[in-house]
């Protein structure tokens, strides 16, 4: 790949050079990139292929995150510049994609208005609950993401802290769906 395409991946094609909020604008941009993922690909096209959807996702991740690790070593010389957005990519698309798994393995998710229809409020409260979440654990680095941070001083590092920052989103989210429905269904 050459060095205008690695680094415009690694910036999310320039929204890294944002010189205010860079990190949460690309937060952003990835929860509206899969908002109209959803709005393109209807449930009815979404639910028989959950598996390989999620697939896909799995194996676009690992790459993207072993190359990223590699090319920012390659291209920024700063520990964790600013600029490097594409970890932001990476930890908001694990709570945005679980999405899929819960629509898929849940018998109640139409009784409590999860899916809301296409484009319906159930997906926006899903990635704007989701989005907060990921900004939250991002900004804040709790326990063990700031040892993360702090001690992985290299493009693995950078790449690892927002996956971690991602997990802890979405477990979040789950025990927020959890508490939800329980008071729903236990009313």
């Amino acid at each position: 790949m050459s060095n205008k395409i690695e680094k415009s991946f690694l910036t999310m094609f320039g929204i890294g050079y944002f010189t205010k909020i860079p990190g949460t604008l690309a937060s952003l941009v990835t929860c509206f990139i899969f908002y109209f993922v959803w709005l393109l690909c209807p449930m009815i096209w979404l639910l028989p292929r959950i598996q390989i959807i999620l697939l896909f996702y799995l194996i676009f991740f690992i790459y993207i995150f072993f190359y990223s690790s590699y090319a920012i070593n390659k291209y920024f010389k700063k520990k964790d510049a600013k600029e490097i957005v594409i970890d932001e990519f990476l930890g908001q698309s694990m709570p945005l994609m679980s999405w899929y798994y819960l629509i898929y393995n849940s018998k109640h998710v139409g009784l409590w208005g999860l899916t809301g229809g296409v484009g319906g409020s159930g997906i926006i409260s899903w990635i704007l609950i989701s989005f907060l979440l990921f900004r939250f654990f991002d900004i804040l680095k709790p326990f063990p993401i700031n040892l993360i941070d702090e001690k992985i001083k290299n493009g693995f590092g950078v790449m690892f802290d927002d996956v971690v920052a991602g997990i802890f989103s979405t477990i979040a989210l789950y025990v927020i769906v959890v508490i939800i429905m329980n008071l729903k269904f236990n009313v």
